[in-house]
């Protein structure tokens, strides 16, 4: 009897319709404790609560997935499911994920937050890569770039003969040209080493960097120039997004959306708390005299057409963010 109550469950479950497939979610990103570990750690819970966990997601800080590289491969062959990172490094991919690194173009972050959520604006940043296997689901501030040397930088002329780190777009390389610097591009897991043994002189970048990767036991010092703004995304593959059931796939991209106004006013407390840890730890923020900080505007200020005037496509976003930061 127990045999035949077994078997008929047996054939009752196989005749129930089949449930949607659980599906895994790995977020990778190169930094830690900061506004990309935040966006990733709110991403996650929304999703698994919203898909009542048909979502699991991992997060892989400090590069544990891999290089930049091999994260934005892993994008495009579905193996890395989603990367948030700033958008300077899919440049390579598509110019225009390299003009939210001109200089100049954003006033502070306020004034970049207003730009990235413009409807408009927005709903164009989200298209990017879609032709090249991302989903792009947020656009986020992560903080002012601040400049760190292993020998301070107090006054532009220290720019000169310096080897510093950057992104890789060719706003960066223009800027540092501009400077008198040489653009030295360079992963992130890199930096600390590189400056420790001389490759590099110094770097641009977040003050959450900064204090996470404890570059106080190199130097004390970051100069602010606030001439360049680090804008995030976050993307998703779409060759793992077009395997998901069509209720979870719009879920991914929803959430990611949602967060937007959400992840932008945040990224201005977590960058305050950044920098408030800097002081306390014992750093110092300078400013560059008067006349250097006009001298830099001078110098920057043709930065974004020469570097996009070659192609139609980076010269037109890069106009269409302009005319939107004009409306703020």
């Amino acid at each position: 009897m127990l045999r035949k109550l077994l078997t008929a469950a047996a054939f009752a479950a196989a005749a129930l319709p089949l449930q949607a497939q659980e599906a895994t979610m790995k977020i990778g990103f190169g930094t830690m404790n900061d506004i990309q570990h935040q966006w990733a750690s709110w991403y996650k819970e929304a999703l698994e609560a919203r898909s009542n966990k048909r979502i699991a997601v991992n997060l892989f800080p400090r590069g544990q997935l891999g290089t930049i590289a091999s994260h934005i491969e892993g994008l495009q062959l579905g193996t890395v499911e989603v990367f948030t990172t700033p958008a300077d490094f899919f440049a390579g991919m598509d110019p225009r994920f390299g003009t939210f690194s001109i200089p100049l173009l954003f006033k502070d972050p306020a004034h970049a937050e207003k730009v990235l959520l413009d409807p408009a604006m927005n709903k164009e940043i989200l298209a990017l890569g879609a032709d090249k296997g991302i989903q792009i689901v947020s656009v986020y501030t992560f903080a002012p770039a601040h400049y760190f040397g292993k020998q301070p930088i107090r006054k532009l002329d220290d720019f000169k003969g310096k080897k510093l780190r950057v992104n890789a777009t060719a706003a960066e390389r223009a800027k540092m040209r501009q400077f008198g610097a040489s653009a030295v591009p360079m992963d992130l897991a890199e930096v600390v080493p590189g400056i420790q043994q001389g490759v590099i002189d110094g770097t641009m970048s977040a003050t959450a960097v900064y204090v996470n990767l404890k570059f106080m036991d190199i130097g004390k010092v970051l100069t602010e120039v606030n001439d360049t703004m680090i804008v995030s995304v976050g993307a998703v593959s779409r060759a793992w997004l077009d395997k998901l059931p069509a209720d979870l796939r719009a879920m991914v991209i929803e959430e990611g959306m949602k967060l937007q106004p959400r992840i932008n006013p945040q990224s201005r407390v977590m960058d305050e708390a950044m920098v408030k840890r800097w002081r306390e730890a014992g750093g110092e923020f300078i400013k560059l005299p008067d006349a250097d900080q006009q001298r830099v505007r001078q110098l920057l200020s043709g930065v974004g057409e020469e570097v996009t005037k070659d192609n139609p496509s980076a010269n037109a976003f890069y106009k269409r963010l302009v005319a939107t930061g004009q409306k703020y």
